[in-house]
């Protein structure tokens, strides 16, 4: 695992909420691509998917007319520890901000 690749994919708002939502899973589900709430258009949704993808931290399985990701995390911890537990905390706070 690259760390210089890891942290320029992680230093995107959208793909570092991608992955934080993700590790917050306990059960380490794969999810559909499209239940991401991404508020860009489909080519860059594909980009963001790439990154993460060549950064090593999530696998992505295509299925019928679909695709599914699922995070990389025993890779990430082994690489990285502890860097899931600060993004699934940073969320927890983004999340906490935009509460009314």
């Amino acid at each position: 695992m690259d760390l210089g690749k890891v942290f320029a994919a992680l230093a995107d708002d959208s793909r570092r909420r991608m992955v934080a939502e993700l590790a917050a899973d306990p059960e380490d589900r794969e999810r559909p691509c499209g239940s991401f709430d991404l508020p860009v258009k489909k080519a860059t949704r594909t980009h963001h998917f790439r990154v993460l993808r060549e950064a090593g931290l999530v696998a992505q399985r295509d299925h019928g007319n679909g695709s599914a990701l699922r995070l990389l995390r025993k890779d990430i911890e082994q690489h990285c520890p502890g860097l899931l537990q600060l993004l699934v905390a940073e969320l927890g706070q983004s999340d906490a901000d935009k509460a009314p």
